[in-house]
C-alpha cells in the first residue's frame, strides 16, 4: 500500500493561517495534490480539537481518522500538533518548535492537560509553552509510550533546534536526557537529506519532510512530503516506519530545492541582499546596507556544523526527490504575478483532470502525455523540475526563492518572484 503523507499542517487557528483551512478543505486540496495521509495539525487548540472530534471518525485503521461525511474516503488524518517551547540555558534564550504525533483523541486530551500547566493552549495553534525541550519530552511520553515528538523544521535561524540565534549545535544539547526519545528530525523547506547527511551526528535519526503549510493551496500542502510502502495503513505501522527509518517502508521523501525555501540563504529581507555562505563570510556577517547582523541562512548554518564533504553519499536510508509546486511552475512560465491567477488555475486544472492528482502530473507524466495537455514550454518546465535541472534563485530571511527561466522554450528569460519586493542584490552589486 503506497502512503504519500504530510504529518505537518496547520489549522485555521494558527496565526497567519487561512480562515478556509477546516478539515473539510484540507481533505479537498489534499487528495488533489496526491496525498492521501495528513497531519491535522493543532490538536493542542481546543475549538480545533472540538472540531476534530465532530468532524473525524475513528477509521478502521487504527489510529488513523476520515471525515465522518466522506467515510469511504482513502484520505486518513493523523493526529499532530506543533508547540513552541521557550526556555533560558544560562543567560541565552532558546526557541524551539516540535511536532507531536498521537495515537487517539483520548490520549491527545491527556496531552493538553498536562501541557497547559505551561502555556495557554486557546492562544495559538502553535502555542508558546514556558518549559524546556526536555521537560516536553518528559511530559509527552510519559502519557503515552505510543506518542512521537521530533524537532520542527530544524535548521530555521529563529525556532529550529539548529537555528542560528536560539538553537543548540547538537539534539543532546538540546533534549539533555529525553534525546532517547528522540527518533525523527524535520529538514524544513530550507535543507534537504544531502544537507543533513554531511552531519554525522544526525545518521541515527530519520529524516522526515513536511510542508508546515498555514493554507490548503496545492503550492502549500504537500509542497514537502513522505512516501511509504506498507502492508497496512495504521497509525502504529506509520510510528515504527518513521521511528525505525527502513528504507524498505520509507521509500523516499519529496523535497523541494531547498533554494525555495524561505531561509536558505544569508540575508536581510529589509534591504534586499542576500548571500552564499562563502560570500557572506566576506562581510563578516554584517548587512552592507544596514551595518546590522545578517539573518543566518540555513546553507551556512550547516556548513558551521557539518563534518562530512558535501559529495559523501549515505547508504541505507530512506531516498529523496526534488519537486517544484505545479502552480509555481505554471505561474513562472505564462509570467503570472501568482500561482493564484484564473491563467494559471485553468492550466493547473485541465492537468488534474487528466492525470488525477498533482504528484502524477510531477513524478509520473511522459512528455508525449503532457504535451497532449498543455503548450510545450510547460511540459519542458515540469520535466526540468522533474530532473532538477530548473534553476531556483536562493530564499533568504523569509522570502521563498525564485524560479528561473531561460530560453524561448521555457518562456521567460527574468527570474519571476515569488512575492513581490525589489530587486534581489548579491556580492556582485557590493563588490563592482
Amino acid at each position: 500500500m503506497k502512503i504519500i503523507a504530510d504529518l505537518h499542517i496547520h489549522s485555521r487557528y494558527s496565526r497567519a493561517s487561512s480562515e478556509r483551512m477546516t478539515l473539510e478543505e484540507i481533505c479537498r486540496f489534499a487528495k488533489i495534490k496526491g496525498l492521501n495521509l495528513v497531519g491535522t495539525g493543532d490538536f493542542t487548540h481546543p475549538k480545533w480539537l472540538n472540531e476534530i472530534s465532530q468532524i473525524l471518525v475513528q477509521d478502521s485503521d487504527p489510529g488513523l481518522y476520515s471525515v465522518v461525511t466522506d467515510p469511504s474516503s482513502k484520505m486518513r488524518f493523523l493526529l499532530t500538533s506543533e508547540v513552541c517551547t521557550i526556555f533560558r540555558v544560562g543567560s541565552e534564550c532558546k526557541k524551539v518548535h516540535h511536532v507531536i504525533l498521537s495515537p487517539a483523541t483520548e490520549v491527545v486530551t491527556q496531552i493538553n492537560d498536562a501541557l497547559s500547566k505551561f502555556g495557554d493552549l486557546s492562544a495559538d495553534g502553535r502555542p508558546i509553552l514556558d518549559m524546556t525541550a526536555s521537560q516536553l519530552v518528559e511530559e509527552v511520553m510519559q502519557i503515552s509510550s505510543e506518542n512521537i515528538v521530533f524537532p520542527a523544521h530544524a535548521w530555521t535561524p529563529w525556532f529550529g533546534v539548529f537555528g542560528a540565534f536560539s538553537g543548540f549545535d547538537s539534539i543532546e544539547e538540546c533534549y539533555g536526557d529525553m534525546v532517547k526519545h528522540i527518533k525523527v528530525l524535520e529538514t524544513g523547506l530550507s535543507s534537504d537529506p544531502p544537507m543533513n547527511w554531511r552531519l554525522s551526528k544526525l545518521d541515527t535519526l530519520t529524516l522526515v519532510s513536511n510542508s508546515d503549510c498555514h493554507s490548503f493551496w496545492p503550492w502549500r500542502i504537500g509542497r514537502e512530503a513522505n512516501v511509504f510502502e506498507l502492508e497496512k495503513c495504521s497509525y502504529d505501522e506509520i510510528a515504527q516506519t518513521i521511528t525505525q527509518g527502513d528504507p524498505e517502508r520509507f521509500k523516499f521523501t519529496i523535497e523541494t530545492d531547498p533554494a525555495y525555501g524561505k531561509y536558505h540563504w544569508t540575508g536581510h529581507r529589509a534591504c534586499n541582499v542576500s548571500f552564499s555562505p562563502k560570500d557572506a563570510g566576506k562581510f563578516h556577517n554584517i548587512c552592507p546596507v544596514c551595518r546590522r547582523e545578517l539573518t543566518k541562512g540555513v546553507e551556512q548554518r550547516v556548513e558551521e556544523l557539518a563534518d562530512r564533504s558535501r559529495e559523501l553519499k549515505i547508504s541505507g536510508k530512506p531516498g529523496f526527490i526534488h519537486l517544484l509546486p505545479l502552480s509555481e511552475i505554471i505561474s513562472a512560465v505564462v509570467g503570472a504575478s501568482s500561482p493564484s491567477t484564473q491563467s494559471v488555475w485553468k492550466i493547473y486544472n485541465q492537468l488534474i483532470e487528466k492525470f488525477g492528482n498533482e504528484y502524477s502530473v510531477l513524478i509520473d507524466a511522459s512528455n508525449q502525455a503532457l504535451s497532449e495537455i498543455v503548450e510545450p514550454r510547460i511540459a519542458n518546465a515540469i520535466l526540468s523540475a522533474r530532473s532538477g535541472s530548473l534553476k531556483v534563485i536562493p530564499g533568504y530571511d523569509g522570502v521563498y526563492g525564485m524560479l528561473e527561466l531561460h530560453g524561448p522554450e521555457n518562456g521567460s528569460t527574468k527570474p519571476i518572484p515569488r512575492q513581490a519586493g525589489s530587486q534581489q542584490r548579491n556580492l556582485q552589486d557590493f563588490w563592482q
